[in-house]
């Protein structure tokens, strides 16, 4: 974990790789305040990212198999089954928020 030095105001002015004088603060390296000060987005981390590339993976999937380029069975065991298991949570899910129904009545 970094070391970082702070103005007067409590504002992250700079990073160090090793604890000197003004810089004795060990941050962790997702904390909102190092990250704010590298420029970047406290909500994009590589969980998220990761999440968001599952959810490619899983499209491109569909894809080649409505294409007939790759069969369901053609994926190991294990794959087949987090696949299914993904796409079911997935149904359920949308299932209960779809509150109006098909026919527009609750």
């Amino acid at each position: 974990m970094p070391y970082v030095r702070r103005s007067d105001d409590g504002s992250i002015i700079a990073i160090l790789r090793d604890k000197e004088d003004g810089a004795l603060e060990e941050i962790a390296s997702d904390h909102p305040d190092l990250l704010a000060f590298l420029g970047r987005d406290p909500g994009e981390s590589f969980a998220h990212l990761d999440a968001d590339f599952i959810r490619v993976l899983e499209d491109l999937i569909d894809t080649l198999i409505e294409k007939g380029i790759l069969r369901v069975t053609d994926l190991p065991h294990g794959a087949q089954r987090k696949l299914n298991a993904r796409k079911g949570l997935r149904r359920r899910l949308s299932g209960a928020l779809d509150l109006l129904g098909d026919n527009g009545v609750i």
